[in-house]
């Protein structure tokens, strides 16, 4: 089976999480700075981790509007399909970068603040995705 990444997108920074082996729980993995290396290690860690569908999450408020900087994800997406033909699905990402920092704030690795965002967006969506095919009550 293939394996899920799940990326929290940021101007400057961009937290990535991946799955197990099954597909059933998603680890923090690393932050990336958003760079013009980005998509080179992203394909890298994507064909050495056997990714086949990315996750990334959706920015949208409270009114589920899209936040602005929606229209640099969508694009960012486009490229990462193009570049790697992977599937990118999103996943709302409200309120996750303030769990993760919660969570981390207890763990004390504030540097991993970005990873664990994403690790929650991939859970939310591996979650939803298993309900919504009969796998999990």
């Amino acid at each position: 089976m293939t394996r899920f990444l799940g990326i929290d997108y940021g101007k400057r920074r961009i937290g990535i999480a991946i799955s197990d082996d099954k597909g059933m729980m998603a680890f923090p993995k690393a932050v990336l700075p958003n760079d013009n290396f980005l998509m080179g290690e992203l394909k890298t860690l994507i064909a050495g981790h056997d990714i086949g569908t990315v996750v990334l999450g959706e920015s949208k408020d409270y009114e589920m509007n899209p936040n602005p900087i929606m229209s640099k994800i969508k694009a960012f997406a486009d490229e990462l399909e193009r570049e790697t033909g992977v599937v990118v699905a999103y996943e709302p990402e409200i309120l996750t970068s303030h769990q993760a920092a919660h969570a981390v704030h207890i763990s004390g690795k504030t540097d991993m603040i970005d990873a664990s965002a994403a690790s929650i967006i991939l859970q939310s969506y591996i979650d939803r995705t298993m309900e919504s095919n009969g796998n999990r009550k």
